[in-house]
């Protein structure tokens, strides 16, 4: 039976849906060890942020499928690792958007109003009103660094109280921040400029420590900052100097470089104007439904054979792309597989081409559809859509991506592939037609009009009477049917293509029978 390891808490209704298709055992608190020695059982494994799934974790999982982290980041898990064993990662990119924004809009305004002291002062029986005397965030420049989802409704939210919000983020467009009423520019200004500034990115190597030293130094002395994203993007020892020192007027932060907080933390040596809470920006009991509902039902949906949602290591291939781009992508897997059967031998280079309607479609997706094809002979069932780019890398093929201008004499559009190995090189086209029927419609330029089916004989022959009646005879001989044939030429008398769809597969003693008839220089067997 399929098993599923829940590792973290999680809330139930999660436990339910996964209980629909697997037996689900829930073993929270394991150590790395204990980990290490049980997800051998385990088709998935779901998460939350205290399950460390590392590279020896994984290594373990034999028979892993899919990891589900039930959040946003996904820094717990060795994604490179994953994707090289052709585990899918996902996680639930929108379940905890509005906790999370709510949380930082929550920390501005602490800020402003250094409610947090001010509590603190009050159940000590003080009444420190001048002491706690705040700002007011209307008409202030609060900079927001990374439009996502979250970082673009805490935009909205303060566009809503009247700030003036300006925003760094390379990979939104002046369009889109107008739609938004947000001011583009550069991270560097946006420090200088802000009053208040929301940190809203991943960590990567890129952003690990960005926030450093000489950053902080050119904010405003008024100026406050506050980071719910990740921990890590912040030099936690040059805010904690900051503050003391009074480079900037506050710092609130609910995540760390690392989690728990060190009791040797700089951070918490500073004496004012720094809030810190224990990474609570997506524990909402709404949030954690959210999450939990999202990322079961995406484990459930790969396990009985559909796609996720929001696979973090499959790239360009979402859900919606899977759905609409269907029929595509299995003729580009199939072209890959007839690549590698007909040429055989190591591949060194594939041209996928794009033509018609096929150019109107993003080229990623078909691409690596296509490599799963080209590697399936050679890796089985451990090739997928997760590990394919990676695979090709690792085996020294050259991938070239090509879009043509649509074609007027074939509407419909056509994928092409030519590989290129030890072999030579052959080159393959086919189309999806209106009803989702694939074709073949060319070998090597000689044109043809074949259905994909299990078993297949390619031929290179000259065009000469007798060759197909012989062919035939041979098959009849040993007992191989002919559903269907089709030869392809371009000139009478010249060099053509044969291709035969048939009921079983030729046996070694008949291929060698076959390619003993004179005129036929190669003939290729291809199961699909």
């Amino acid at each position: 039976m399929t098993k599923v390891l829940v590792s973290d808490p999680i809330d139930q209704s999660g436990v339910d849906i996964l209980s629909q298709v697997a037996q689900v055992d829930q073993k929270v608190g394991l150590s790395n060890e204990e980990l290490i020695s049980i997800i051998g059982n385990y088709e998935a494994l779901m998460i939350r942020s205290g399950t460390q799934v590392t590279a020896d974790v994984i290594s373990a999982a034999n028979r892993l499928r899919i990891i589900g982290r039930a959040g946003v980041g996904v820094d717990n898990v060795d994604v490179p690792e994953a994707t090289k064993r052709g585990v899918l990662v996902v996680n639930s990119p929108g379940g905890n958007t509005i906790a999370a924004a709510e949380h930082a809009l929550a920390m501005l305004l602490s800020l402003s109003r250094n409610i947090p002291q001010a509590h603190a002062s009050t159940i000590s029986g003080g009444w420190e009103r001048k002491k706690f005397v705040g700002n007011e965030l209307f008409q202030k420049i609060l900079g927001v660094v990374g439009l996502g989802k979250i970082g673009s409704h805490v935009a909205k939210v303060a566009n809503a109280m009247g700030m003036n919000v300006i925003a760094y983020d390379p990979f939104v467009s002046s369009e889109r921040a107008q739609q938004m009423k947000v001011h583009l520019t550069t991270i560097e200004d946006l420090f200088r400029q802000a009053d208040y500034i929301s940190l809203h990115l991943p960590r990567t190597q890129d952003t690990e420590n960005l926030v450093n030293a000489e950053l902080l130094a050119s904010m405003k002395s008024s100026a406050r900052l506050v980071n719910c994203a990740r921990g890590g993007i912040i030099e936690e020892d040059a805010l904690a100097e900051a503050l003391t020192k009074g480079v900037i007027q506050g710092a609130a932060l609910d995540v760390f470089a690392s989690e728990p907080l060190s009791s040797s933390s700089a951070l918490l040596q500073v004496k004012s104007g720094l809030i810190l809470t224990p990474h609570l920006g997506a524990s909402t009991k709404e949030a954690q439904k959210n999450v939990a509902l999202d990322v079961a039902e995406q484990i459930r949906d790969v396990l009985l054979g559909l796609p996720a949602r929001s696979a973090v290591n499959i790239p360009g291939l979402s859900a919606e792309i899977m759905d609409s781009l269907k029929p595509h992508l299995q003729l580009a897997e199939t072209l890959g597989l007839l690549c590698d059967q007909i040429l055989g031998g190591k591949i060194q280079k594939i041209e996928v081409r794009l033509r018609g309607e096929f150019a109107n479609h993003p080229s990623q997706p078909l691409v690596v559809a296509t490599l799963k094809g080209l590697l399936s002979s050679a890796l089985g069932n451990s090739i997928n859509y997760v590990n394919a780019s990676l695979e090709a890398k690792a085996r020294g093929i050259n991938v070239i991506e090509l879009k043509d201008d649509p074609l007027k004499e074939f509407a419909e559009g056509s994928l092409h592939l030519t590989s290129y190995g030890d072999n030579g090189s052959i080159s393959i086209t086919g189309t999806v037609f209106a009803d989702g029927d694939l074709r073949i419609t060319s070998i090597d330029e000689f044109p043809v009009n074949v259905s994909p089916s299990r078993h297949m004989l390619f031929t290179r022959h000259r065009d000469m009477p007798g060759i197909i009646g012989k062919l035939g005879s041979l098959l009849g001989e040993h007992n191989v049917n002919i559903a269907s044939m089709q030869v392809g030429r371009r000139i009478v008398r010249g060099e053509a293509v044969m291709v035969l769809s048939i009921d079983d597969p030729i046996p070694d003693a008949l291929l060698v029978s076959i390619l003993q008839v004179q005129g036929i220089n190669k003939a290729h067997p291809v199961t699909l």
